[in-house]
């Protein structure tokens, strides 16, 4: 560390000279190679500590900035090496300024005593009116938050968690603020109260008051044109921007927010995407979508969401006020001006069109529709399994991950079909054959948690079910079995022992993180009593059960293998296996020719409307093929051809394997 020293008479005396003046010239330190150069016009008061003024910024259009200080009023700050300040309207104070720091053009940059940088904020999410409040903090993930909005039924756990976050921010609590190494802020209002991390670029900004910037150079952050934020975090790598609005907001990592959206008492987790509309005391888990204009979405619950144009829900009947939340199950999507009168759940991985005002409940009906039809509600269970958009969904979040910070806060699992969606169908067809046994199986309509339900529909339904429910049970088994060559029975018996005693049960989806019930009982017990008093701590375990999810998920299917075939594993004979693969392969081959048919729609004559506007017949196929391509050749038609081949090969392989032992 280069030593520090005071001004001499002579270096006061130039600086004077140049608009200078100092509070105190002997509270200002700087190195001993310090050159006063590049300081004009400006007022120390407090401690100031200045480093080397060496740097030249080359900006856009090739205009070049020495580093300096002109046009300022400083007050009790640390200046790092190569910093440009310039044209200060009020003045900073009370902040760390790393070094290569770019400030030009701002107004007031100011950290007060005793703030916590948007730390232990409490944020009123699903219920507007309290009751739900997650304190939010720098390293908050969606899994940890879904524990504090939703299990507060659990008052010690409540307790205990809020006590660490409260610990957390505390520790947080310095004289001064903090604006990170190689930060940009330019044209901008004011910052009061606002730790900046590494590497953030803030641009045009109006307003931002009591947060924190949690920016890295892997990750930087992007905040843009007239962006107003008070009591907020932002993660790394996310971006804000044209004249957003966020108050009392939690901004994941690679979030997209701009183009007028406003948010108020409202969590954004990783990969969120908003734009236009409005948000107000959700909770957006990650990949929620909402892009478009008019669009609503108040008091609810969503992950992997993709909102229609005009979506909206309400979150009160005009009684006791907005005291009433929803829940939309991962993967689901909203049509344009669809809309949904909370109380109500929305099972995963659904579509909903139209408008809701009957309090469903569709949680154990996954990949369905839910349609509006004379003001009721129909459900069509299953249907969304053999829609192409669900699987292209499920292919393209992966890809879509613009996490480069190589700390991942949320825990992501992308799988469509997991023991979270199995037990959900399993669930789905128990009640299903109930009401088939209540009403009759000849019956034109059933009714179900206030949705109707066509009979053919629940046939299909029961069939579509029972297809995924293969598919599933079959990837586990011959997943387990791969790349063995057994000699005999008891090798078989001994690979498909399970390796994680957890996993039986029910599981649940932790806004991204899919796990047993009974392990996050035990991590929620453990909270309560005090075994674990560590926010890093709880977030480890949360890590290393998403490591260990298909050791874990093999155990579940096992039983369920069991059960669903009346089988025993440990004594499963060569040919039973062979029976099961079997009906893999059908459920796989149906499945998939589903997709295949489901995708030809989108090159049907209806389809082509619009193309070759002034030609014939021939020229508008001709027009369709040019834009959209041939249908045999479209990549998707391609994959789905070619999984088909490559899992009847795959089936047939451990098929193979399997025979000597018959």
């Amino acid at each position: 560390m280069e030593t520090r020293r005071n001004l001499r008479p002579d270096e006061i005396a130039a600086m004077q000279a140049k608009g200078c003046s100092a509070e105190k010239w002997s509270d200002i330190w700087v190195p001993a190679s310090f050159s006063y150069e590049h300081i004009s016009n400006t007022t120390f008061s407090g401690k100031i500590v200045i480093g080397i003024l060496e740097k030249e910024f080359t900006l856009s259009g090739g205009v070049k900035k020495h580093s300096g200080i002109h046009q300022a009023t400083l007050r009790n700050c640390t200046i790092g090496n190569d910093v440009l300040i310039e044209n200060v309207q009020n003045y900073i104070a009370n902040y760390q300024i790393g070094a290569g720091c770019f400030i030009q053009n701002v107004n007031l940059i100011v950290a007060e005593e005793g703030t916590t940088f948007g730390n232990n904020v409490q944020v009123a999410v699903l219920n507007e009116t309290g009751g739900r409040e997650v304190s939010i903090y720098n390293k908050l993930s969606a899994s940890l938050a879904y524990i504090i909005a939703l299990y507060r039924h659990k008052e010690q756990l409540i307790h205990k968690l809020q006590k660490l976050i409260t610990s957390y921010s505390e520790s947080l609590i310095a004289g001064q603020g903090t604006i990170g190494s190689h930060v940009k802020i330019i044209n901008s209002g004011t910052i009061k109260n606002v730790n900046i991390g590494e590497y953030t670029t803030i641009e045009n900004c109006t307003r931002l008051e009591n947060g924190s910037i949690n920016s890295n150079q892997a990750a930087p952050v992007y905040i843009g044109d007239s962006v107003i934020a008070q009591d907020f975090i932002i993660s790394s790598g996310a971006v804000v921007a044209d004249a957003a609005k966020i108050i009392r907001c939690f901004i994941g990592q690679a979030c997209h927010i701009s183009h007028n959206f406003s948010a108020h008492d409202s969590l954004l987790f990783s990969n969120c995407n908003f734009e236009n509309g409005e948000a107000c005391a959700i909770f957006a888990g990650p990949y929620t979508v909402s892009i478009h204009k008019s669009s609503l979405l108040i008091a609810g619950m969503y992950s992997f969401l993709n909102a229609g144009s005009g979506s909206n829900q309400s979150n009160h009947m005009y009684k006791l006020g907005p005291i009433h939340q929803g829940i939309v199950e991962r993967g689901s999507k909203t049509t344009s001006d669809s809309y949904i009168l909370w109380p109500a759940r929305v099972g995963a991985f659904s579509l909903v069109m139209g408008r809701h005002h009957h309090h469903s409940d569709t949680s154990e009906m996954p990949f369905s529709y839910l349609i509006e039809k004379d003001d009721e509600t129909y459900l069509v269970p299953g249907v969304n399994l053999r829609s192409v958009g669900t699987i292209r969904d499920a292919q393209k979040w992966p890809k879509r991950d613009k996490r480069t910070d190589p700390v991942h806060l949320d825990r992501i699992n992308y799988n469509l079909l997991s023991p979270y969606t199995i037990y959900k169908m399993l669930k789905a067809i128990e009640n299903l054959k109930n009401l088939q046994q209540l009403v009759g199986e000849t019956s034109e309509v059933y009714y179900y948690q206030n949705t109707r339900i066509k009979g053919s529909s629940l046939q299909n339904a029961l069939q579509l079910y029972g297809m995924a429910i293969h598919k599933f049970l079959g990837n586990s088994l011959i997943k387990r079995l791969e790349k063995t060559n057994f000699r005999c029975m008891e090798e078989v018996w001994q690979q498909l022992i399970p390796t994680s005693a957890e996993g039986k049960g029910e599981w649940v989806d932790l806004s991204g993180l899919i796990i047993p019930k009974a392990s996050l009982e035990k991590l929620t017990e453990a909270i309560s009593n005090g075994k674990i008093n560590s926010l890093t701590t709880i977030e480890e375990i949360l890590s290393g059960m998403h490591s260990n999810y298909y050791d874990m998920e093999w155990t579940w299917a096992y039983q369920q293998i069991e059960e669903y075939y009346g089988v025993n594993l440990q004594q499963i004979t060569a040919s039973e296996i062979i029976d099961i693969i079997r009906q893999w392969q059908k459920a796989v081959t149906g499945l998939d020719e589903l997709l295949y048919n489901d995708a030809k729609k989108e090159f049907s004559l209806t389809s082509m409307i619009g193309f070759g506007v002034d030609g014939s017949t021939a020229d508008k196929q001709a027009d369709f093929e040019h834009v959209r391509g041939i249908f045999e050749k479209n990549p998707f038609v391609t994959a789905v051809k070619e999984h088909i081949i490559t899992k009847q090969a795959l089936g047939n392989e451990l098929i193979s394997r399997l025979d000597p032992l018959v």
